[in-house]
């Protein structure tokens, strides 16, 4: 059975919005880079799935843009490489190596976690928490940036039930930004 790891940037104020002055440094970038790398397969509902396409999916002349810094190609690589399921109810197509995920998401999810396979990744706000809901979620992955955001969208905001988890990972980068990876207790 594969195993399902949340990972995602977070301030310290717990915001997740892809704004909030998160931008991973260089040796943050090549961790997220050898995470994404290693991953079966990636997991993202609809808004996710379209922000991260707008941002990493190679453009059809082949070239990165030139906004994209040198560190990040890797990471766009890899992403851009990798197999993708899409959850939504209102896309009618997905492409860049993905798959709709239709119907009841956790019937889904674990169809997708019984495969043969190491590790599927999931991103984004909303699926994930519904996921953790539903116990689905065998690790948790926080990238912690020493940034107060003050407003947006926070880590998980809305579970029914609290999460009691046990750190299994701890790395601190030069930035100040700690990486905290957690399973369930």
């Amino acid at each position: 059975m594969r195993t399902l790891r949340y990972s995602i940037n977070v301030t310290l104020d717990g915001c997740v919005h892809h704004e909030a002055g998160l931008g991973p440094d260089a040796e943050s970038m090549r961790y997220w880079t050898a995470q994404m790398e290693r991953a079966d397969a990636l997991l993202f509902g609809r808004s996710t799935y379209e922000m991260m396409a707008a941002a990493w999916r190679r453009p059809a002349s082949g070239a990165w843009p030139e906004w994209m810094a040198e560190n990040e190609v890797p990471f766009a690589e890899a992403i851009d490489a990798a197999r993708k399921h899409v959850v939504s109810s209102t896309l009618e197509q997905v492409d860049w190596n993905a798959e709709l995920v239709r119907g009841d998401v956790v019937d889904a999810v674990r169809r997708l976690k019984d495969e043969p396979g190491d590790a599927l990744w999931v991103g984004g706000v909303t699926l994930p928490r519904a996921l953790a809901d539903a116990g689905l979620i065998d690790e948790y992955e926080f990238v912690v940036h020493p940034v107060v955001a003050g407003r947006g969208p926070h880590l998980l905001a809305g579970l029914r039930r609290p999460l009691k988890l046990q750190l299994v990972e701890r790395r601190e980068f030069g930035s100040g930004a700690a990486l905290m990876r957690y399973r369930p207790a």
